[in-house]
């Protein structure tokens, strides 16, 4: 795995988390640099994504809002395109209180099933917040791109990891050339779908990279065997091996599993720059 690129993709992630959810401003036209070598790389957005936030038991009312949850951007000067999806504020509720009911993959014919709050959610995700907006597997080749679109990045965090791999196969399966071949980034992604599912993604999305941090509870749900991640796994290890042993990030449920903690990780994997943890996750 590049990690540089890993870094990259998941600093635009990061980006899609600057805004609050109920902001929904689009940030068409805002720019964001991502990368640590050479200075990195300019990305232009080319729209805000929008979705029906995740329901939970908890909180069943919280489908009904429409929610900021990811970027379409382009580098600037060229045809790579990225879709960066960012993890929900449910997330932890989801987690405490969701049942992990399966229900049939609407994306491909004989896909296995997926779990039913990933997918009312990405079946709400739209380019634009008010009804009757396309969807962005629908939207996609119609998008006002600054350059001809040459490839295909689609990257998420926590849930957004779940959504991303569900686009990541619904572009694949369903999209005309560029858009058809993506290479995938996800990070603290939890698990999509059953066996079946992931079989199917594997065989039609095979560059897919799984970041997770071995310490994170978030990529361990839902538990097997009606769950099964896809491939691509990539550990990352918050303790250094050492005598004694040096803690990397802070024992903490959020800190484990925040976008920041994952690039401070990679970023020391990569040498050079250190890209920093939260003041609260530092051990």
């Amino acid at each position: 795995m590049d990690l540089n690129a890993a870094i990259q993709f998941g600093q635009l992630v990061d980006y899609a988390y600057a805004a609050a959810p109920k902001d929904l401003t689009n940030r068409a036209g805002k720019t964001q640099n991502a990368g640590l070598i050479g200075g990195g790389v300019d990305y232009e957005v080319i729209t805000t994504i929008y979705a029906n936030d995740l329901a939970t038991d908890m909180n069943p009312l919280r489908s009904n809002d429409i929610v900021s949850i990811g970027l379409v951007l382009q580098a600037s000067g060229t045809g790579d395109t990225v879709i960066a999806i960012r993890g929900t504020e449910g997330i932890q509720e989801w987690i405490q209180d969701a049942k992990f009911l399966a229900v049939p993959c609407p994306l491909l014919l004989g896909a296995g099933k997926t779990e039913d709050g990933f997918t009312a959610m990405y079946k709400s995700m739209t380019v634009g917040s008010g009804g009757g907006s396309p969807s962005v597997v629908k939207a996609l080749s119609n998008l006002p791109w600054k350059t001809p679109v040459t490839s295909l990045t689609v990257c998420g965090h926590s849930l957004g990891g779940a959504l991303a791999t569900l686009l990541a196969l619904d572009v694949a399966a369903n999209c005309p050339s560029p858009f058809n071949n993506p290479t995938v980034y996800t990070y603290a992604s939890p698990k999509a779908g059953d066996p079946q599912f992931a079989d199917t993604y594997n065989q039609i999305v095979p560059n897919t990279f799984r970041i997770a941090n071995r310490l994170d509870l978030v990529p361990k749900l839902p538990l097997p065997p009606l769950y099964e991640h896809v491939l691509g796994l990539f550990e990352l290890n918050p303790v250094k091996l050492a005598i004694p042993p040096e803690i990397l990030v802070k024992f903490d449920i959020v800190c484990e599993h925040s976008i920041k903690s994952y690039l401070h990780l990679l970023s020391l994997l990569a040498g050079g720059t250190v890209l920093p943890l939260q003041p609260v996750c530092v051990p």
